[in-house]
């Protein structure tokens, strides 16, 4: 019975002619068996490593402030070269949340620089998708003006805005613009790796709410009081995200030492491994520079 399924077997896998022996029946049998495995194992390593491939949605829209502040998706686009540099990580750049459902899939994190994004992400047809996406851990970074609610709606949309971001701005509560050191309070965590303290000017948003399970990690001084202008979260069901209220100005994001900051938020909120002098964001100065100004 042994020599017989070994007989039938060589011949349904192999299309062989018939073999002399058992022994040579068990050799060809095995290396073509090796052979098989060895291809099931290339394929399902390359789709493993593709389906390992970080990927990152960027969030903005069209201009709503004056030019050079508030460049939503120039900004992102910029950034999105910037994350180019630090591995093969797939960038999707979306004016608006994405209508197409398929951009969404394997997302690993989502950055949002757009008005509030409380409301822009919970106040919105896609909440669902945004729940669905935060609730499997995938991470999210606010840039400027998404790092806040409306007062109007702090009541309805705080609680679940604070849960998902550990901290927010009150908009419009308290504005300041002027110059300051950029300060880091948590010169160990991977966002601050590769940049030092440094003279900023941008546009400051006061009396920030972080609530005590969020990690704030950058502060400004504005109208004589320190203020936290960026923070960490540890997200309850796993996920990463991180929310700066800097960011006005165009220009800032042209600073270096800028740039790596908000990069190694990104990548740390995607749970990609940020390098130990912080990520690569040396672009060339056409990639950095602004488009061309609209003709009115």
């Amino acid at each position: 019975m042994t020599a017989w399924t070994g007989h039938r077997f060589a011949i349904v896998l192999l299309n062989q002619p018939h073999p002399d022996s058992l022994t040579e029946i068990k050799m060809k049998t095995g290396l073509h068996l090796r052979i098989a495995l060895g291809l099931i194992f290339a394929v399902a390593a390359s789709a493993c490593a593709e389906g390992n491939k970080p990927k990152v949605l960027f969030v903005g829209k069209q201009p709503d402030h004056p030019f050079g502040t508030h460049m939503y998706l120039h900004t992102c686009g910029m950034l999105a070269k910037c994350l180019a540099r630090n591995g093969e990580i797939e960038c999707v750049v979306s004016d608006g949340w994405p209508k197409d459902p398929g951009q969404l899939d394997g997302v690993d994190a989502i950055v949002v620089y757009t008005t509030p994004a409380a409301e822009f992400l919970f106040d919105a047809p896609h909440r669902g998708q945004v729940e669905g996406l935060l609730n499997k851990g995938v991470g999210l970074v606010t840039i400027h003006w998404a790092s806040a609610v409306r007062e109007q709606n702090l009541r309805r949309l705080g609680p679940i805005w604070l849960r998902y971001m550990g901290g927010t701005w009150v908009s419009n509560v308290g504005l300041h613009t002027g110059d300051s050191p950029l300060k880091q309070l948590a010169a160990d965590h991977a966002i601050c790796r590769g940049w030092q303290e440094y003279q900023l000017h941008d546009e400051y948003y006061l009396n920030p709410t972080i609530t005590d399970k969020a990690t704030p990690l950058l502060q400004v001084t504005a109208e004589s009081q320190p203020v936290v202008v960026g923070w960490a979260f540890e997200r309850p069901g796993g996920g990463r995200s991180f929310g700066t209220t800097l960011g006005h100005f165009y220009t800032n994001f042209q600073n270096e030492p800028f740039r790596r900051m908000i990069v190694n938020a990104i990548l740390w909120s995607a749970k990609v491994d940020v390098p130990p002098h912080g990520a690569d964001v040396n672009l060339p100065e056409e990639d950095l520079a602004l488009p061309s100004r609209p003709k009115n």
